[in-house]
C-alpha cells in the first residue's frame, strides 16, 4: 500500500452506519450524499413518510446506499423504537434537524420559543445520549457531529430562540466531547455561515441581502450545501481521529472579517 492510499483510506467511511437527522433537504441532504459517497451506510431521518420515501428512492436509483429513518426527533419513544429496531446502533450521528422562529423577544410566545429549543437542542441531546449508551454497551467507537451556526455565539434582533438553541448546542458539543471520550466517542460541531438552502430561499437574490453578502463575506457569495458536506465527512472519518470538542466554522471568512 502506498503512502497516498494510506492517507486516502483514513477519509473513508466504509463499514460505518450513519444517522443524519433532517436529512431530506438542504445541508442534511448534501451530507447524506457525501457520507454515502465516502462508503457509509446512511440512514436519512425525516418525519414526512412521503418525502422520505421519495428522497431515498431517488438516491438509491443514483447508486447511493441509503435507508429511511422515519421518526420525529422530538418524540423520544419513537426515536428509541427506531434505534431498538436496528441490528446495531449508528456509529456516526449528525444532528442536523433544526427550525427557526424569526420573531423578537417581545413577540415570540414562550411555547414557540420552547419549540425551537426542543427541536434544535433537546432532541439533539436525547439522540446523542441514546446512541452513546448503545455504543458503550457494544464497546464500539463513534463520532457525533452537531450542526450549529455562526449565530450561536452572537446576537441578532429577532433571532433569540435560534441563537439560544445553537449556542446551547455548541456548549453541549464540548460537554459531550469531554464526557464520552473515554468510551471512544468523539463529538464536534460545524457552524455554517450563509448557505443557499431552501430555508434561505426568500433572501437569496434579495438586493439588500446580496449587498450584505458581498460586503461582509470575503468570497462574496453564498455557500452551497455540498460545501458543508466535505467538512462533515472529514470530522466523521479517521482523518480527524484526534479532533474532539471542536467547532469548525464554515463561513468563507465572514466572522473574521471586520
Amino acid at each position: 500500500m502506498t503512502e497516498h492510499s494510506k492517507h486516502s483510506k483514513r477519509f473513508s467511511l466504509k463499514g460505518q452506519r450513519v444517522l443524519i437527522t433532517g436529512g431530506t433537504r438542504g445541508i442534511g441532504l448534501a451530507i447524506s450524499k457525501a457520507m454515502s459517497e465516502a462508503g457509509a451506510e446512511v440512514y436519512i431521518n425525516g418525519r414526512d413518510a412521503n418525502i422520505l420515501h421519495k428522497i431515498c428512492t431517488e438516491m438509491k436509483v443514483e447508486g447511493y446506499l441509503v435507508s429511511p429513518a422515519l421518526f420525529d426527533v422530538t418524540d423520544i419513544d419513537a426515536t428509541e423504537k427506531w434505534l431498538d429496531s436496528q441490528p446495531q446502533p449508528p456509529s456516526i450521528l449528525v444532528n442536523n434537524a433544526a427550525v427557526r422562529n424569526r420573531n423578537k423577544i417581545s413577540e415570540i410566545k414562550p411555547e414557540d420559543f420552547s419549540k425551537v429549543i426542543e427541536i434544535n437542542l433537546t432532541a439533539a441531546y436525547a439522540l446523542a445520549r441514546n446512541i452513546a449508551l448503545r455504543l458503550k454497551k457494544t464497546r464500539r467507537s463513534g463520532s457525533i457531529i452537531n450542526i450549529t451556526s455562526i449565530a450561536g455565539p452572537r446576537a441578532r434582533p429577532g433571532d433569540a430562540a435560534y441563537t439560544a438553541a445553537k449556542g446551547g448546542l455548541e456548549a453541549l458539543t464540548r460537554s459531550l466531547a469531554v464526557e464520552l471520550a473515554s468510551a471512544g466517542l468523539r463529538c464536534n460541531a460545524i457552524a455554517p455561515g450563509y448557505f443557499a438552502t431552501e430555508a434561505n430561499a426568500p433572501w437569496v437574490g434579495d438586493e439588500a441581502t446580496e449587498n450584505f453578502v458581498k460586503s461582509r463575506i470575503p468570497l462574496k457569495r453564498w455557500g452551497l450545501p455540498e460545501e458543508i458536506a466535505g467538512a462533515t465527512v472529514f470530522l466523521a472519518s479517521e482523518a480527524a481521529s484526534y479532533i474532539n470538542g471542536h467547532t469548525l466554522v464554515v463561513d468563507a471568512g465572514m466572522t473574521i472579517n471586520f
